[in-house]
């Protein structure tokens, strides 16, 4: 039999998500219309997978024997046997999987099976163990079921599930081990434990970071939904995992050699959740800002207890109908929904999130509304550019900041309405085009045509700045970063919506210019990614805010790097993570602060400390504490935070900053010959650092901003003890 498409596969994977056989196989009726053929075939596929079905229903040691005899079945007659015989040997094999042992069956994918597993070796531990499904392993889904576990093994992220391992049985089925996560969906979990607005919004905010980083690994998620996010408890702290990426697709490279598992009228993901572009029967242009309109979905669903679309509504309608209904029907805004529920069940929702009914429909009206609105835009130009974006609006709604999202203007609403309404207007338009034709049409015609044509050069130079981008982003990955950067210098002003390409292809350029020491222009660099990149919290922004002081500083460009330190100050004055406060801290003392700065950085300084108590007085958590108590004249308390422990034996940047740090606290005590020792250890690391080009670096050994930060403040010691 010839194995489904993937659209035929999306079809068979929502008949068996309703209750029953009889649903499913009238969904597939639905579904397939008057095309006979595909509907027959469906219905075989689905009663293939009952009879898969009770195949995984066996004790997991009977399955994997039964497994492996099939295999050898179906290449040799010889192999046949009595059923008594059958039998006995079933039931003597033993349930393993490599130096995996096979526990019990947890759920199941689009083609593969999870077993909860426990590995004996090197170390015992339970694990989750991913297997492609028996019948499911064809050609095109062994290449599928390949990328997802390439695409989980480039990503390293506490909010994402991890891979551990991976491999094929003795039939060659592929299968991975990945890190066992005994959570529950977030939507569940919220509330059960009945969390308010605020708290489901953080919990939102990390899920942002983690598909973030998946994207900046060049991986699309493409099936964001409450089942696929599960909350786990460490101590007192919720953490939310990201789990499946078995349906992500590669944006940049090819995972798989010479294939991309994506095909024209895949519908690939969970439809209340989809995407319009991914519900479209011929898209395949389908980028971040698909999982980010899912982000949005899922943000509705935290805030109202409703997904924006009934799953099971949209299954009855067949396949062109909910295509139709995710394209253009518009699903309330979060507060409109509210208002339309019945008392009992809205009381009931407000419960669930420690407040009143009045008051949760208040708190959704204004700021929360557009934000998911504007994140769920049928037209993905409209939305929000970055997961940095959505999770920025987010952050500053917790902090009463005023956020980037807004309601639509009325021309865009209109326009929206006409394709609504097509006929309706159309007949109108008749009528009134009757009436005017006869009062200035030659005029009207003008005007219209003059607006268009100013219309089309916008887009058209919009889509040159973007097109220039995306050349530039080509050239780097093909080692090429200095044609890269004459791109760039095309460019004289930024795109209004620029992508998260954009963002990544300065901050490349910018490393690279500066990894060949040319500061002014690594400078100019970084001052576009500070436009672009307005993520306000714990995250990359932090590192490209410690990337631009350094840069600033070396170049001389001091009343800019004073604006910039007020700027860094007030937008992270609430900030509780310690490694971003210790971040901010270091990039604002690079140069004696103000007594108004100083003031300022007050809270930041007391994350970083409790940043520096949960590292166990790791060095990188030293920095910046060290550096607060010697600008505002506290050398001993310098002194003691500089090396929390013995000095270490490494040359890392790090190292070169403390024993400066150091340096200095010790001259201001009067320990004169000790300070110039540290002072000389110092010289010695950063002149070997910059003595061969510096490279982009390490966490262990420095970035290439670490080495300059040292130098910088080694060259302040110089002056300072000469």
């Amino acid at each position: 039999m010839t194995p489904p498409n993937q659209f035929e596969e999306a079809l068979l994977d929502a008949a068996l998500s309703l209750q029953d056989a009889s649903a499913g196989k009238t969904f597939l009726e639905q579904a397939c219309g008057g095309d006979v053929a595909l509907r027959e075939r469906l219905e075989e596929l689905f009663d293939m997978h009952a009879e898969a079905e009770r195949f995984f229903a066996m004790d997991p040691l009977q399955a994997t024997a039964l497994e492996r005899w099939a295999e050898k079945a179906e290449t040799s007659a010889s192999e046949t046997r009595p059923p008594e015989e059958k039998q006995r040997s079933i039931e003597g094999a033993n349930a393993h999987i490599g130096r995996y042992k096979l526990i019990e069956r947890m759920g199941e994918g689009g083609c593969g099976v999870v077993y909860l597993a426990e590995q004996e070796e090197p170390v015992r531990r339970e694990v989750a163990l991913k297997i492609i499904r028996l019948g499911m392993d064809t050609e095109r889904v062994i290449a599928r079921f390949g990328m997802e576990r390439q695409s989980l093994a480039m990503m390293s992220h506490p909010n994402i599930a991890q891979v551990l391992d991976a491999g094929a049985t003795e039939t060659g089925r592929p299968y991975f081990v990945m890190e066992l996560v005994r959570g529950v969906r977030i939507t569940d979990y919220c509330d059960q434990r009945r969390l308010d607005l605020r708290s489901r919004l953080e919990l939102f905010i990390e899920v942002c970071l983690a598909i973030q980083h998946a994207h900046q690994k060049g991986i699309l998620h493409r099936d964001i939904k409450p089942s696929n996010i599960l909350v786990v408890e460490h101590g007192e702290k919720a953490m939310p995992k990201v789990i499946d990426f078995g349906i992500a697709k590669a944006i940049e490279g090819r995972l798989a050699a010479g294939r991309t598992a994506t095909s024209i009228g895949q519908f690939i993901g969970t439809p209340a959740y989809m995407s319009p572009e991914q519900a479209e029967a011929g898209g395949m242009d389908v980028d971040t800002r698909s999982d980010i309109y899912s982000l949005g979905a899922l943000l509705y669903e935290l805030l109202t207890g409703r997904p924006p679309f009934d799953a099971n509504e949209l299954l009855k309608l067949g396949v062109e109908q909910m295509r139709r209904e995710l394209l253009e029907k518009e699903p309330p805004r979060p507060s409109k929904l509210l208002l339309s529920l019945e008392s009992a069940e809205l009381a009931e929702i407000a419960g669930k999130r420690r407040c009143e009914p009045a008051r949760l429909i208040a708190s959704l009206k204004g700021d929360l509304d557009w934000i998911v609105t504007n994140a769920m835009e049928k037209d993905r130009q409209r939305r929000y550019a970055t997961v940095n974006g959505l999770a920025v609006d987010v952050q500053r709604y917790l902090r009463n900041q005023p956020v980037s999202a807004r309601p639509p203007s009325r021309m865009y609403s209109l326009s929206k309405m006409v394709r609504r309404n097509r006929a309706t207007f159309a007949a109108g338009t008749a009528v009134a085009a009757a009436l005017v034709i006869g009062l200035g049409t030659s005029t009207v015609l003008f005007f219209r045509e003059r607006d268009a044509r100013q219309q089309q050069a916008k887009l058209l130079a919009e889509a040159e700045k973007n097109a220039t981008i995306t050349r530039a982003v080509f050239l780097v990955r093909e080692g090429k970063p200095a044609e890269a950067d004459a791109l760039l210098e095309q460019i004289h002003t930024l795109p209004r919506h620029p992508s998260f390409d954009a963002v990544s292809i300065f901050r490349a350029v910018g490393d690279w210019l500066a990894v060949h020491q040319k500061w002014q222009e690594a400078a100019r660099r970084y001052a576009t990614v500070m436009h672009l990149d307005q993520l306000d919290i714990w995250g990359s922004v932090t590192i490209d805010y410690q990337a631009y002081a350094v840069l600033l500083v070396e170049t001389g460009d001091f009343s800019t790097y004073a604006q910039f330190c007020r700027t860094a100050a007030a937008r992270y004055a609430g900030e509780s993570n310690g490694d971003a406060a210790g971040r901010i801290l270091k990039s604002c003392l690079l140069r004696p602060p103000d007594a108004a700065l100083r003031t300022a950085l007050q809270p930041l300084r007391k994350a970083a400390e409790s940043s520096f108590e949960r590292s166990g007085g790791k060095l990188w958590a030293n920095i910046p504490v060290s550096l607060w108590h010697y600008r505002r004249g506290d050398y001993r308390g310098a002194a003691e935070y500089a090396f929390s422990k013995e000095v270490p034996s490494g040359d890392s940047a790090a190292t070169a900053t403390g024993c400066v740090l150091l340096a200095m606290s010790l001259f201001h005590e009067g320990k004169v010959e000790e300070a110039r020792g540290n002072l000389e250890r110092a010289r010695k690391i950063v002149n070997a650092g910059f003595t061969q080009r510096l490279d982009k670096g390490d966490g262990k050994a420095g970035y290439w901003y670490d080495w300059v930060f040292a130098r910088i403040l080694l060259r302040e010691a110089e002056s300072t003890i000469r």
